[in-house]
Parts: C-alpha cells; sequence; structure tokens
C-alpha cells in the first residue's frame, strides 16, 4: 500500500525546513513573478485561477482590428504551480531552490525561469493544440477517447499518466483536464514539467516501444524513495528527499537523444473516412532523422542544439550551502522553432494561465529568433549570369541541423523568397512572397485546399515557389490536414541532415513527391536554379534571396477554422490578431549583374 503524509503533517514538515532553509541561506533568491512558496505543495489541489474556464470561451477570442493592450488581455498569473498528485509535483517546488543560479559568466541559468517560457513548458496550454484535439475530436468523435489519450500522454504527460495510474479515465475536453474543476487540471498545465522529464526511466529508449509517449515513470514508489534523475553521480540528496519526497539519483540517460525520442519520435493512428483506424502515421520522427544524419552516435545530441551548454560550472542549487559547482550544465531554453505560439501565449497569457510574464517569453522568442537565423541552414548564391536576355541563378541551401528542416509537427514549411529588380529598382520578377495574411503568393495549397506546390528543380516563373515542407495524404490520396486521415506523405522535401543517404532512408522518413528523384535534393541540402526571362527590361539586374519560415502554414490554420468548437474559434481570434510575418533563416546579399 502506498503510504502519504498526511497535509497537517506535510505543512509542519515543510515549514520547519523552509524556516531552517531561511535561517541558513537567506532564502532561495527571487525570480521574475511572484516566488511561489512550497508550503501547499504536498496537497493535491488544482491552481486556482480566475480565467474563464478554457473549453467553454465567452467568444471566439481577441479579433483584427481590435485594440492591443492590456484592456483586453488579463495579466497572467506569473506564480509557478505548487500542485502536488501521488506521484507529481509543479515547478514551483523545484523553484524554490533552483532560482538565482549562475554560470562562470554570471548568466542567470536558472531552470525554471528559462523553462516558464517555452513550449515546452507550455504544451498543455498551447491553444492551437487544444483546438487541433477539439478539431480532431469534432471530426471523428467515435474516437475521443483516442485522440484525448495519444495527444495527453505527451501534451499533459503528468496528468495522463497520474490518471492512468489510479485507474481513472484520460478526458481533456468538457469536464477533462481543459477544466479548472478537474483535480488534474493544474498537473496538466503545467505541461512537460520537471518531475515528468526527471522521473523517466531508461526502458526501452530508443526501441518502437518507447516512442509515441511511451516513457515510464514508475508509479509504485512512495516518498522519500521516489527516485529523480539527474545528468551528475553522487548527487547530494538529504534536502531534496525531506523536503519533496524525491530522492535525486544519476542516470547516464538524460543527457541521451533516446529520452527526447520518448514523445519526439511520434506515430499516430490513422482512419478511413468511416472513422476506421488502418495503420500508424510517422507524424514527426526527429530522431530517426537524427539517427541516419551524420550527427546521429555521436556527441551532438538534442540537448546539444536545444539545452545549449552554459559556461563553465554552475551550483544547481541554492540549498544547502557551499555545493559543489557542476559541469556540463544544460540551460533549460527548449529552444525551438515556433515563436508564433509564444507571442500568443505572450498576449493573452491571462486567459490560458501561463505562468510566464512578457520578459520571460521575450527572452524565448529572442532563442528562437537565434536559433532559426543562425544555426537552422545557410544560403549560397553560387552563379549569376545574363545570357540572351535570361537570367540564371543558382541558390545552394544547406540545413545545419541534425535532422530534417524544418521538422516536427506536418504544418511547418520554409520556401525561398526570391527577388529580382531592373536598372530602375523596379520589380521584374518574384517568386515566394508572404502576404499579411499568411498566405504565400503562387503557392497551390494556399489557393486550393486540395492542391500543393510541387517541389522544383528549377523555376521559371514567379508562380512556382520552392517550399521545403511535408504534405499529407489520406488512405484515397488526397491532401489532408486532418491528422487522423494522415496516412502517407505526398510530398516531403524537406531538407535532408547532412550525410542523409537519400536512397537508403526508411519509408518513414524518405523524401517524397518530386524531390524524391531530383539529383540536387540530397543529404546535405538543395541546389535549385531560377532562370527568369528579362527580356522585356532594362539592366543591369539586381538578384536577391532569402530563406523564410513559418510554424504554422496558412491551409493548416484554415482547414482548422472549418470546425466552429469553442477552442478552435478562440485560436481564430488570436491568430487573426497575431502578426504572421515569417522568420528569415538567411539570405544572401544581393548580387548584380554587368
Amino acid at each position: 500500500m502506498r503510504r502519504y503524509a498526511t497535509p497537517a503533517l506535510s505543512f509542519v514538515l515543510i515549514a520547519f525546513w523552509l524556516l531552517f532553509m531561511s535561517a541558513a541561506c537567506g532564502g532561495p533568491p527571487p525570480v521574475k513573478g511572484p516566488l511561489p512558496t512550497p508550503i501547499p505543495t504536498l496537497i493535491p489541489v488544482a491552481k486556482a485561477t480566475a480565467t474563464p474556464e478554457p473549453v467553454r470561451p465567452a467568444g471566439p477570442g481577441p479579433q483584427a482590428g481590435q485594440p492591443r493592450g492590456p484592456a483586453r488581455r488579463p495579466a497572467a498569473d506569473t506564480t509557478l504551480a505548487t500542485f502536488t498528485t501521488a506521484d507529481f509535483s509543479g515547478a514551483g517546488l523545484c523553484a524554490a531552490c533552483h532560482v538565482g543560479l549562475k554560470d562562470e559568466a554570471g548568466a542567470d541559468v536558472s531552470m525554471p525561469t528559462a523553462w516558464r517560457s517555452t513550449m515546452m513548458a507550455n504544451a498543455g496550454k498551447d491553444p492551437v493544440w487544444q483546438a487541433k484535439v477539439s478539431s480532431e475530436v469534432a471530426r471523428f468523435p467515435a474516437l475521443q477517447e483516442v485522440i484525448e489519450k495519444k495527444c495527453t500522454t505527451c501534451h499533459m504527460p503528468m496528468a495522463e499518466t497520474q490518471a492512468v495510474a489510479e485507474g481513472k479515465p484520460v478526458v481533456a475536453l468538457g469536464d477533462g483536464f481543459l477544466s479548472p474543476a478537474h483535480p488534474l487540471h493544474a498537473a496538466a498545465l503545467d505541461g512537460v514539467s520537471c518531475t515528468l522529464c526527471h522521473q523517466l526511466r531508461d526502458k526501452d529508449f530508443g526501441q518502437m516501444a518507447s516512442f509515441s509517449g511511451g516513457y515510464f515513470v514508475d508509479t509504485s514508489t512512495n516518498p522519500p524513495d521516489r527516485p529523480i534523475f539527474g545528468p551528475y553521480e553522487q548527487p547530494v540528496a538529504e534536502v531534496m528527499r525531506a523536503s519533496t519526497g524525491f530522492d535525486p539519483v544519476y542516470g547516464a540517460h538524460m543527457e541521451s537523444a533516446e529520452h527526447c525520442a520518448t514523445c519526439h519520435n511520434l506515430y499516430t493512428p490513422y482512419v478511413d473516412a468511416q472513422g476506421n483506424i488502418l495503420g500508424e502515421f510517422p507524424e514527426q520522427t526527429p530522431y530517426t532523422e537524427w539517427q541516419y544524419s551524420s550527427f546521429g552516435g555521436s556527441a551532438t545530441s538534442c540537448q546539444s542544439c536545444h539545452m545549449p551548454l552554459a559556461q563553465g560550472g554552475v551550483v544547481i542549487s541554492t540549498v544547502p550551502a557551499n555545493l559543489p559547482a557542476r559541469q556540463p550544465f544544460y540551460q533549460h531554453f527548449f529552444v525551438g522553432g515556433n515563436a508564433f505560439m509564444l507571442q500568443i501565449l505572450s498576449d493573452w497569457g491571462g486567459e490560458l494561465e501561463v505562468t510566464a510574464d512578457p520578459a520571460h517569453f521575450a527572452a524565448t522568442q529572442a532563442r528562437v529568433r537565434d536559433q532559426i537565423g543562425n544555426r537552422s541552414a545557410t544560403l549560397t548564391l553560387k552563379g549569376l549570369e545574363l545570357k540572351d536576355g535570361v537570367l540564371s541563378a543558382q541558390l545552394q541551401v544547406v540545413p545545419l541541423t541534425g535532422h530534417k528542416f524544418p521538422t516536427s509537427f506536418p504544418s511547418r514549411r520554409a520556401w525561398l523568397h526570391v527577388v529580382v529588380t531592373d536598372a530602375a529598382g523596379q520589380v521584374v520578377f518574384e517568386s515566394g512572397r508572404h502576404n499579411p495574411d499568411g498566405t504565400i503568393t503562387g503557392n497551390d495549397a494556399d489557393g486550393d485546399p486540395l492542391k500543393f506546390e510541387p517541389h522544383y528543380d528549377v523555376i521559371t516563373r514567379p508562380d512556382q515557389v520552392q517550399i521545403y515542407e511535408p504534405i499529407m495524404g489520406d488512405n484515397e490520396g488526397q491532401v489532408t490536414y486532418t491528422l487522423l486521415r494522415g496516412a502517407r506523405y505526398l510530398k516531403d522535401n524537406r531538407l535532408l541532415p547532412a550525410g542523409a543517404d537519400k536512397a537508403k532512408l526508411p519509408a518513414d522518413i524518405a523524401a517524397y513527391g518530386e524531390a524524391a528523384d531530383d539529383a540536387n535534393f540530397v543529404g546535405g541540402g538543395d541546389l535549385i536554379t531560377y532562370q527568369v526571362d528579362v527580356k522585356a527590361a532594362t539592366g543591369p539586374f539586381t538578384f536577391s534571396a532569402e530563406l523564410l519560415y513559418e510554424p504554422l502554414s496558412y491551409q493548416f490554420v484554415q482547414d482548422l477554422l472549418r470546425d466552429k468548437t469553442p477552442l478552435v474559434e478562440r485560436f481564430g481570434g488570436y491568430y487573426a490578431a497575431t502578426d504572421k510575418t515569417p522568420l528569415r533563416v538567411a539570405a544572401v546579399e544581393p548580387a548584380s549583374t554587368r
């Protein structure tokens, strides 16, 4: 039988510990936003909130043209979650000792401070994810249990794992996890949090059984003998055992790519039009892509890029005093490529129950822009020639990532925006212009949901655009944006990482469409030629190009908005009011003909 401390005893023990630590160390250093007190953390309660129930919003959210500012955006409560369930605790408990940390350069490297404004922290609060779950359920209501179980396993992992351990239903919508009245609401909204990741056991890592949320948390353990894993040998355990019930132990697997693969290699069921499950679809597979690249099996793991090292050693806790510095120290940036959703979370934090303020989100967005703009791909002009009234140019795109770029969820796209101007600076050719509404001029998909822009080796017209993207097809071969209908890729010309042998890639990560037969599209990049007829214009001509990126393609959003659920309509309001300017990945210096 599992043994629990009573609430009264828990209160006394933690109050005593706080008094002791305050006397010894002056208390934990402050963090931006109110510092959570750990006193109630052993009492399983949902986090109090004054915001409307997210599954039943009062309206569709903000609309385009409405004034921006705090008058229509309730401020977020930036107190980190302090819930405790039988097997998990909120990030606020960890923050009591793991804030105010500095590296040898004096930079703040506190784990909760960096984490709180990431997509990992907000995985359960992400309004497009919530909308997509409700949309998929609306399209296939008979599969609601399957959909919610699959989606909450990685987006609300503590709530899902706790519910399963207690034999309770896994439900997100309605009166489920998204309802503030649900006892696991706080655990659900704490997303991919500290006591989830650090409790994962090295079980079936790197194997199909561990993918798609097949991680293992041992829920049979009891405080104070509940192992929580870290990357350092011989941890100092006494204070953490006494104050939290978790026992810090060394786990080499914490630094492995396989640890991340438990959720980031994701296979989802696909169905026919009647809702019959036909098989599984590789929705996102960055781990397998990494394995088949030159990065696979090397010291360059997921953490190398997404959790960059701090400078030198770091004392990883403020208590007890005189702890030795540890290194390497992985900063909890979890930097990805979704600055757009971070902006929405920042702007409507009060409605979405976020626990980060705009300054936190601005810092994370800056890291995203740096990651996308400096470490994702390069663009090089290989040649520019004017002959017989035709301007010819070759562009070399080289990914720097250890997986396909763009990666993960099949709504992301990167594309080439190319402009040719004449002697007077007038545009005589433009391919790939992005518009304020989120469309790309010339993209077949943005004009017709049943079409998509093919992959090109040579571009000769403005309505041809090189877009690196995955396009899903259903079991009948038609374009689909419904995840449950995604049976295969009709197009996947995402840039292959260095070392990937296109001819030997397994079907789950292969190139599809014209890219499969393009000899200039290989592991490590793509060489594309532009041939522009400029006979009717006067030179010299200037050629410029940039590689752009966005996480939500226009047609993906438009397809989602067809479902009029409250969560979809709320996201539609956010989307309409948010700047859709894409991020620049790389660019070439404008070059002119003579």
